[in-house]
């Protein structure tokens, strides 16, 4: 009931997490200040995921070197399933910009999310948009012999796609996906033994946000406990997440 009355009292911009939030759209611009994805132009929130850490440019800051290892290999197609609102499949197509970029996303808001996000950064005609991802269309977006990186983050439906005996073609492909293993125990390991005949695999945990990774400041956030802070440059995890770099060995 406080917490309620507190909600209808306060203004949104004066609320610790909304006065962060329209911080870091003032001082950024709307735009990603470091990474892999920097000046990309971003819209007013993300979809499922954290939105200041993806301004700041420490969204999943782990995959940095990934990303810019993926970017060097002369990638002519990247599937990107889970989109959200194109965080990845918009700064994929910025950072190449000859390379054809599929994204499935579920949520029709997060295909509109795409879509403006795509139009904002003039790579529109570039990324194609889809809903949701079954083996049949990976069967088909894998086939011929162009290299081919696939972007997964699907909530544990990785189990299912990632699965080179039903999609051959996998074994030539690029993988970054990101492991679910609070939903499926053992998921992980699974993946790994799918593909450690054919990949090189790399496995990178995540790593914690503090209030030193925020920027920005002034007197309230002076007055704001730490944990606020911590809490808007986190990525909200249930718990350590990790993921897979996974290169073909051949």
């Amino acid at each position: 009931m406080l917490a309620k009355l507190v909600r209808k009292i306060v203004p949104e911009n004066w609320r610790p997490i909304g006065y962060l939030t329209h911080l870091t759209q003032a001082k950024t611009t709307y735009k990603v200040q470091a990474g892999p994805f920097a000046g990309m132009r971003y819209i007013e929130k993300s979809i499922g995921s954290a939105y200041i850490p993806k301004l700041l440019g420490i969204y999943e800051r782990e995959l940095n070197p990934f990303i810019e290892k993926a970017c060097q290999l002369d990638i002519q197609k990247i599937i990107d399933i889970g989109g959200g609102e194109g965080y990845y499949a918009v700064g994929m197509a910025l950072k190449n910009p000859s390379t054809q970029i599929i994204v499935y996303e579920m949520e029709a808001k997060g295909q509109d999310a795409i879509a403006q996000m795509a139009k904002l950064n003039s790579v529109f005609d570039q990324i194609k948009i889809c809903g949701k991802c079954e083996l049949e269309d990976l069967k088909q977006e894998l086939l011929g012999n162009t290299k081919k990186l696939v972007i997964c983050d699907v909530e544990g439906y990785e189990l299912n796609l990632l699965n080179p005996d039903k999609v051959p073609s996998f074994k030539n492909t690029c993988i970054l996906v990101e492991l679910h293993d609070f939903i499926t125990r053992g998921l992980a390991e699974e993946i790994y033994s799918r593909f450690e005949s054919t990949h090189y695999i790399k496995r990178i945990w995540q790593k914690d946000r503090y209030k030193n990774d925020f920027p920005y400041h002034t007197f309230y956030t002076q007055l704001l406990p730490n944990s606020y802070i911590d809490w808007a440059v986190s990525e909200w995890r249930p718990e350590q997440m990790s993921w897979f770099w996974m290169e073909p060995l051949k």
